[in-house]
């Protein structure tokens, strides 16, 4: 009895042992097929991962070449004299897209690439702008070219001008100095001249004294002098000047009939003044100067003028 119920209790226990074992193999097979769609979940995940990340790179490389095309256009777009506002707008989308990259945390490829595609555009129609613009500039050039041709032409002419102006003002110049020249030797030529100049005494009854004049007997003076015949002369009223010097150099110059003269750019005083009525015929012309006081004893000088010429010379002795 006992020998058979130690036989049923191992077989018991084989049993059992064996039913543990196919669990224990279950449980394994079940483990391993976990752990292997764990890790083919993991590399799926990874693979995704990773082409987020190039994704997101790639996008962001491609927004900062546009961005660094936008600012070339904007610089290009300004040598040339364009406007760049909408440049600058668009450069102010990109910034905003580039900074909502960075901290997106649901980034979409198709929604960047749509944006990329549409700045690409932008940046193939602004080309075709700056040829138009350089086109432009380059017929700007061409004339701006032919106005600075054109203004030195003018400068050219402008400077021949002034030469042959200060060519001509010399000329004129010349001209004039050899027709002041000429006039005045025309002048001189036309001068009057007191030839034969004499100085005789009268007294109070008006009897000339002749050769020295005593002053005593003097009462006034009479001054001869004859004026040729010169064609060049105008027949017009002379005013001749009349100067009496004394044995010291001084002119006898009473203020009622004398006064003061220019000549030769200086005030001489004068003795008397006349106008003689010039008839170019050899005429002789008399002066008389009536004393205001006594003579001096000695020789005096006498001196005629007219026209800013003088004209003649004399002279008388006092005894």
């Amino acid at each position: 009895m006992e020998l058979r119920d130690m036989e049923t209790t191992s077989q018991n226990n084989s049993g059992a042992l064996r039913i543990g074992l196919i669990v224990l193999l279950a449980a394994l097979a079940l483990v391993g097929y976990l752990y292997f769609n764990a890790q083919t979940k993991n590399k799926d995940l990874q693979g995704m991962l990773d082409t987020k990340v190039g994704e997101l790179s790639d996008t962001r490389v491609k927004l900062d070449s546009i961005s660094r095309a936008l600012d070339a256009k904007i610089l290009e777009v300004e040598s040339l004299g364009g406007s760049v506002t909408e440049l600058e707008k668009i450069k102010a989308e990109l910034e905003k897209d580039i900074a909502s990259l960075k901290s997106s945390t649901n980034f979409s490829t198709k929604k960047y690439n749509d944006k990329i595609a549409e700045y690409e555009k932008f940046l193939v129609a602004k080309d075709e702008e700056i040829m138009k613009l350089k086109e432009e500039n380059g017929m700007l050039s061409s004339e701006n070219l032919t106005l600075k041709t054109e203004k030195e032409e003018v400068v050219n002419q402008n400077v021949a001008l002034s030469q042959s102006k200060d060519s001509l003002t010399n000329v004129v110049e010349e001209v004039s100095t050899k027709n002041k020249d000429l006039q005045a030797k025309v002048n001189t030529a036309a001068a009057l001249k007191a030839v034969n100049v004499e100085v005789v005494g009268l007294t109070s009854k008006g009897k000339e004294k002749d050769g020295k004049i005593k002053s005593k007997k003097v009462d006034q003076l009479k001054v001869t002098y004859n004026l040729p015949s010169n064609a060049l002369t105008e027949k017009t009223s002379k005013d001749v000047y009349l100067r009496i010097l004394d044995p010291n150099g001084a002119v006898l110059n009473d203020m009622g009939r004398g006064g003061v003269l220019d000549f030769g750019g200086k005030e001489i005083g004068y003795t008397l003044r006349q106008a003689v009525p010039y008839t170019n015929n050899d005429q002789q012309v008399a002066m008389y100067y009536q004393k205001g006081q006594e003579f001096n004893s000695g020789v005096y000088a006498v001196e005629l003028y007219s026209e800013g010429f003088k004209i003649g010379t004399g002279n008388f002795q006092i005894k």
